[in-house]
């Protein structure tokens, strides 16, 4: 049910009466030997420690994903980046686990407590009921929560202006369509999907109030399998393609891919809007020409700028919200594909964060 990376978290929980001989104490040089001959019979061990300073150091930053979890592209990949940095960049060990289905989640995150961690970040809104009376049940422990909201002293919770970075992609979408129609595929019908909605919408008709706009959603709430249906993805987004829509943006997760594989075999003209991540960093080179650009949904710059403050010792539990103004919510150039009208979307940007704009949360009235 439980799948793992870089560490056996669920065994480690099971032999929890041995961490301290598995993971070391909180001062790894307790564990070494005292003697000058000890440590000089065993330099191959030492050197070992040196190269591996995460290891002695035990565990530090769980991160729980929901189903799903690394390889989507999108959301769980952007929060598994934050992990890696984060390991890279602050010498701390790491440790995941995936939910394979909503048993899964409150399991995973007292594992995740219960190896040692000082930070346990759970990815998604689907945490909610598991989260707040494990965090209360550890209180020295933080846990961080992507997408979320509980009121705890040792609970970070984030949310992000989807709805802002989603406007500057529909306006890209405007200025880019020849045809005045595009389109939207969401994954579950929920009002944070709601939001990237609103904001593509309200973006694209702050160019061309007239501009036509689709929109579809792959399921309901609680539907996990929205976030993994490229083919159903793909079987909209072709249609569209079809009937005259040239830009299509999709905010489902893995579901994504097959609206890319759509503009491909749809042809010259036809866009994609990946979201979340930098999709064109890991299109192919067919791909990446139709790949207009990505909504960027800084979750990887949540996840380490969580675990530096806990490292650190100024991390508090409360609500942070990343959004333009804070570069937590953004657009990607790397295909180079709206090169030519970033000084347009910089200007709406601009006055996103004077206020000038107001970016609509919900579709509805738009």
């Amino acid at each position: 049910m439980i799948k793992s990376k870089r560490i056996a978290v669920a065994a480690m929980a099971a032999v929890l009466a041995l961490a301290g001989a598995a993971c070391g104490s909180d001062d790894p040089v307790a564990d070494e030997p005292a003697a000058e001959e000890e440590a000089a019979e065993e330099p191959a061990a030492e050197e070992e420690a040196a190269e591996e300073p995460a290891e002695e150091a035990g565990p530090f930053l769980g991160l729980a994903f929901d189903t799903g979890g690394r390889g989507d592209g999108t959301f769980n990949d952007m929060a598994g980046q934050g992990a890696d940095n984060a390991e890279a960049n602050l010498s701390i060990a790491v440790q995941e686990l995936e939910a394979t289905s909503d048993q899964d989640r409150q399991p995973n995150l007292e594992a995740l407590a219960a190896a040692g961690n000082k930070l346990v970040v759970a990815v998604g809104f689907a945490f909610g009921d598991a989260l707040g009376p494990i965090a209360e049940a550890n209180p020295d422990v933080y846990f961080g929560w992507i997408d979320g909201y509980y009121d705890g002293a040792n609970i970070i919770t984030t949310a992000f202006s989807e709805q802002e970075g989603s406007f500057l992609v529909g306006a890209a979408a405007a200025l880019k369509s020849q045809t005045g129609k595009i389109g939207f595929i969401g994954g579950q019908e929920i009002d944070l999907i709601k939001r990237f909605e609103a904001g593509y919408i309200a973006g694209a008709k702050a160019v061309n109030p007239d501009i036509v706009v689709e929109s579809a959603y792959l399921g309901a709430a609680g539907d996990n399998a929205a976030w993994g249906s490229p083919d159903k993805a793909k079987e909209i987004a072709g249609a569209w393609y079809a009937d005259g829509a040239d830009v299509v943006y999709t905010a489902a997760g893995g579901s994504g891919r097959g609206m890319i594989e759509a503009a491909v075999e749809a042809g010259e003209g036809k866009w994609a809007i990946g979201v979340d991540n930098d999709e064109c960093s890991f299109d192919t080179e067919e791909q990446k020409a139709h790949r207009l650009t990505s909504m960027l949904k800084r979750v990887d710059t949540a996840v380490e700028e969580m675990a530096k403050n806990v490292q650190d010792g100024t991390a508090e539990g409360g609500f942070y919200t990343f959004n333009l103004a804070n570069d937590g919510v953004g657009y990607a150039t790397t295909c180079g594909n709206i090169d030519d009208i970033v000084d347009q979307l910089e200007d709406f940007k601009a006055q996103i964060i004077a206020g000038d704009i107001e970016v609509p949360t919900s579709p509805e009235g738009l």
